[in-house]
């Protein structure tokens, strides 16, 4: 990769390992992703030249010591673990750390082996463990001096000891974070198992109750439900008011009488009423059967959720982390504070590891005090939105109760389908008539719309939509310019008072159309705004789409599958070709949750040169103890070097070294169920665009009609670093390459060294967003930058 020569931008070029010895520990509860965060620490460190060790069993194998339990960790030694869920290196919970002589032949066996950075991936109370050490060190090692077992040089030497701490926890109970190790993969078997569930339930007209882990913190509980439309949630932050029971009843037999054949409930484990008495899944369903007399089953999911195989959006966060941690430590002085490597919004951050702790200490707190909006709070902004779009969207207004605008919306899906669509939909519908408007679904996009496929769509219509792949409203790419004229009529027959666009390049390029077609039509002349959802990531505005999660999940499944097929075979070198159009959005992010060697996209342009000095790479890797390669290729990448011709290269160049094997993934990539994340993320971003659709048609309501022909009226709403904006599309205009129906700057391209770094190439890597500690925000952020971004 070219060296920029903009000088304001850093290099880790800069920052040399050499002499330093990292060791990486898994403390605590495991979690899906900490391995693949252990490979990045282990690659990253080594490539800068560190040593680097593998502690094994947590704080204990420290505290033992031993040359099975601090080994010298080597390139090859993480190939393989990418996928593997769990930690590979061992976990355990070490009472012995917690005396100070258990820190002290901690410290002891370091220092044998000149050990002073260390990095912690594990839970508040791992990482708390951490920080002592660190302010214990000197003590430390004075003592180990009058003992006899260190000499005053080795004080000098190793006088001070450098930590780093990712957080690897499934119940995303950390603050200062969006999202923790472990969460989103937790999340993945939550949602497999519901929609299995919701099935059986179905055919037997059954009632649900799945208790989900979260002793202390119910964002497992709340984000499923969220992702999974269930009747209700109970979680320890917010105890359900007195008389829940007799309401809850109310609403399961509502949603009964409505024609739903199932009802789902989620608990948290540590789910409590407003007295602290604990409410147990076992209790929900005796109190349905007594109250209703529901067939009603319990499902506890219990270890279930810890695991399986890490999701996509684990592994990229924590090989993201994991290089993260690596530069930290590099930069550290004997001034720093320990920190923790965190995820806000859509950017890794540096925060004070005891901020962190602290502040998710004082929730605990607040709960304890009953103090249960404060918790909520303290939980983050993050934790705030999920809960109040759930309630926004559970549980139905009663008509009398509803605010009577007068104001019709029409939602619309516009371009190729992608997985969260349909939750995206169900959301707009739901926040829309909860804030008294008529909602409109227009099927099959705008050709839908001018042949007037319009109708009005219910509460109900909408039920069980979220966990639906695809596009129920129907979908198409025609664009409206030639049709203006017939969807005015349309807007007009309607009274339809602001439009709702979910789709990808084309409802970005539709909008525009409509915009410029206000001079003409005064019937455009209400407020439009878009979502963006594609699983090519390739509108401008906007750094993630719904669907592209989704997208990213079948292709990592299918490379770990590919991989896997080899194994035991001899030496081969996959060529896998994914969708993204001209973005290579799928085929980059893909490569690194992959594990990719390399990943060919129409971006960063590449020659025969780079082709055979990729195939050279793999050759000399295959000749050592790597017995599988994995290339992909973004579908439009280049015109000439096709999938095909990849594939022919890489035989004839790697003959007798490896054989090649080339797979096409198509359209796999658009099916199947929504993940989680873009389930969630397509329900929060759509609410948010129905609350700014509320706010524009108030204020552009004049004798007797919403009139809006300002340019910041018809917006697109999109993810931007830390998060979600409203734009005007017209000043994304300067930002788009037209011609390759991508965004100008793209902000993933700087993962792709992070790829290369692991696949061990030499590269640049831009660090210029690292190194500066910040310091943890309490929630008093302005409403605008929720975010959501990272659910």
């Amino acid at each position: 990769m070219a060296q920029p020569d903009n000088q304001s931008k850093r290099f880790f070029e800069s920052l040399s390992g050499a002499g330093k010895s990292i060791a990486v520990l898994t403390s605590g509860g495991d979690a899906q992703g900490m391995n693949a965060a252990v490979r990045a620490v282990v690659r990253m460190g080594i490539y800068v030249g560190a040593k680097v060790y593998f502690i094994r069993e947590g704080y204990q194998g420290m505290v033992d010591g031993g040359e099975d339990n601090i080994k010298e960790a080597s390139w090859e030694s993480v190939s393989s673990m990418l996928q593997m869920g769990g930690t590979v290196i061992g976990s355990a919970r070490c009472k012995e750390f917690r005396s100070h002589e258990g820190r002290l032949k901690a410290a002891h066996n370091l220092v044998q082996r000149g050990i002073t950075n260390l990095c912690v991936i594990g839970g508040d109370g791992s990482l708390t463990g951490a920080n002592l050490f660190r302010e214990e060190w000197s003590g430390l090692l004075e003592e180990l001096v009058q003992q006899g077992l260190i000499d005053e040089d080795a004080v000098q030497k190793y006088s001070a000891l450098h930590i780093v701490g990712m957080v690897g926890s499934i119940d995303n109970d950390f603050c200062g974070t969006d999202m923790t190790i472990g969460t989103d993969s937790a999340l993945h078997r939550i949602i497999e198992v519901v929609d299995a569930i919701m099935t059986t339930a179905q055919s037997h007209q059954r009632t649900f109750v799945l208790e989900v882990m979260g002793r202390h913190c119910g964002y497992l509980a709340l984000v499923s439900a969220l992702a999974c439309g269930a009747d209700w949630v109970l979680i320890p932050e917010m105890p359900p008011e007195d008389g829940w029971e007799e309401k809850m009843c109310q609403k399961l037999s509502a949603t009964r009488s409505r024609g739903s054949r199932l009802n789902i409930i989620i608990v948290a484990e540590g789910a409590i009423d407003r007295h602290g008495k604990a409410i147990t899944g076992s209790v929900v369903k005796d109190l349905v059967v007594r109250c209703l007399g529901f067939d009603t089953r319990v499902t506890i999911l219990g270890h279930v959720q810890r695991g399986g195989t890490p999701s996509a959006f684990d592994r990229i966060l924590a090989s993201r982390m994991g290089v993260e941690a690596v530069i930290a430590l590099l930069e550290t002085t004997a001034n720093t504070p320990a920190c923790v490597v965190s995820l806000c919004g859509n950017q890794a951050v540096r925060l004070p590891l005891m901020e962190c702790v602290q502040m998710t200490q004082e929730v605990q707190k607040a709960m304890d005090e009953k103090k249960f909006e404060e918790a909520v709070k303290l939980r983050g902004r993050s934790f705030e939105n999920n809960l109040k779009t759930y309630k926004l969207l559970a549980h139905r207004k009663l008509e009398s109760e509803l605010p009577h605008s007068n104001f019709n919306i029409a939602v619309l899906n516009v371009g190729a389908p992608a997985a969260g669509m349909n939750a995206a939909v169900r959301s707009a519908v739901r926040v829309g008539i909860s804030e008294g408007h008529k909602m409109f679904a227009v099927n099959d996009g705008f050709e839908g719309f001018y042949k007037g496929q319009i109708k009005e769509i219910k509460w109900a219509d909408v039920g069980g939509w979220t966990g639906q792949g695809g596009s129920l409203l129907g979908t198409k790419r025609t664009l409206p310019a030639k049709y203006v004229e017939k969807i005015a009529e349309q807007m007009r027959a309607h009274n339809i008072n602001a439009l709702l666009v979910i789709g990808g390049f084309e409802a970005y390029l539709g909008l525009m159309e409509l915009l410029e077609a206000r001079g003409k039509y005064d019937e455009f002349c209400v407020p439009m705004v878009m979502v963006p959802a594609t699983v090519s990531n390739n509108v401008p505005g906007s750094d993630l789409s719904i669907g592209a999660d989704t997208a990213l999940n079948a292709i990592t499944d299918t490379c770990d599958r590919i991989k896997q097929s080899a194994s035991g075979t001899k030496r081969r070198v996959f060529i896998i070709e994914t969708m993204g159009g001209y973005c290579g959005y799928l085929a980059s992010v893909g490569g690194l949750a992959a594990g990719a060697d390399a990943a060919y996209i129409y971006e960063e342009p590449f020659d025969i040169r780079d082709l055979q000095s990729n195939v050279e790479h793999l050759t000399e890797k295959m000749k050592g103890a790597i017995q599988r390669g994995l290339v992909l290729r973004n579908e439009n990448s280049n015109e000439n070097y096709t999938t095909d011709f990849i594939y022919q290269l890489y035989s004839e160049e790697g003959r007798g070294v490896f054989d090649c094997r080339k797979n096409v993934l198509g359209h796999m990539q658009q099916g199947g169920a929504p993940s989680p994340f873009d389930r969630n993320f397509g329900t929060k971003i759509s609410a948010k665009a129905m609350l700014w659709l509320t706010k524009k048609m108030n204020e552009t309501f004049r004798q007797g009609r919403v009139f809006a022909n300002t340019e910041d009226t018809c917006c697109l709403l999109g993810m931007r670093r830390r998060a979600l904006v409203f734009q005007p599309v017209v000043q994304l205009k300067d930002e788009t390459d037209f011609v390759h129906r991508i965004p100008k700057e793209q902000w993933w391209l700087k993962l792709r060294p992070l790829m290369k770094i692991l696949a061990k190439y030499k590269t640049s890597y831009d660090v210029s967003d690292s190194g500066q500690l910040e310091h943890v925000v309490r929630n008093i952020r302005p409403k605008e930058s929720d975010t959501s971004g990272a659910m």
